[in-house]
């Protein structure tokens, strides 16, 4: 006799999702995603914003988008300040490279001269919580260590000793 196993319903959260005994989680609304881009605003005022996707983490995969005007820098040009965002949606929805969100750093950035580091952090239900505190923490952590090759053009005049936890 072979054995079997069935699929069972464990919880459902309506209009949400769905999760089942063997860990599967089935979402009624698939987040919304937008890759990165160049954002050209009315370039008399302002500047256009180059938005770039870096990975912070392997393992557990941790991700983030950043954003940055795009105008000529020097590198003994002042260095800029950071804001480190963890996009809302009750650690269960939502995502750093949601269009909402992408289009909002699009706009603040070409007015603002800030990079905006978005955080991609694992959500529920998923990865149940801490994972997303964790994420978030990494992903502080990782800030004053991002003058790594893949993201130096851009970081360069990041001021990591302008940043508030």
């Amino acid at each position: 006799m072979a054995l079997t196993t069935t699929k069972e319903l464990v919880t459902e959260i309506p209009t949400f999702a769905r999760v089942y005994n063997d860990g599967t989680v089935e979402r009624f609304n698939k987040i919304k995603v937008v890759p990165p881009s160049v954002f050209v605003a009315d370039q008399k005022t302002r500047p256009a914003v180059s938005s770039k996707d870096v990975v912070i983490s392997e393992n557990p995969f941790i991700a983030a988008r950043l954003y940055i005007q795009q105008k000529q820098r020097a590198e003994g040009d002042e260095r800029i300040p950071i804001l480190v965002y963890f996009h809302g949606g009750g650690f269960i929805r939502e995502s750093a490279f949601s269009p909402v969100y992408h289009g909002h750093f699009n706009e603040f950035v070409s007015v603002v001269d800030v990079i905006v580091v978005s955080v991609e952090y694992r959500i529920a239900p998923e990865h149940y919580i801490p994972a997303a505190y964790n994420d978030c923490w990494t992903a502080l952590n990782w800030v004053p260590l991002i003058h790594q090759p893949t993201a130096k053009e851009t970081l360069m005049f990041m001021d990591t000793s302008k940043r508030y936890r």
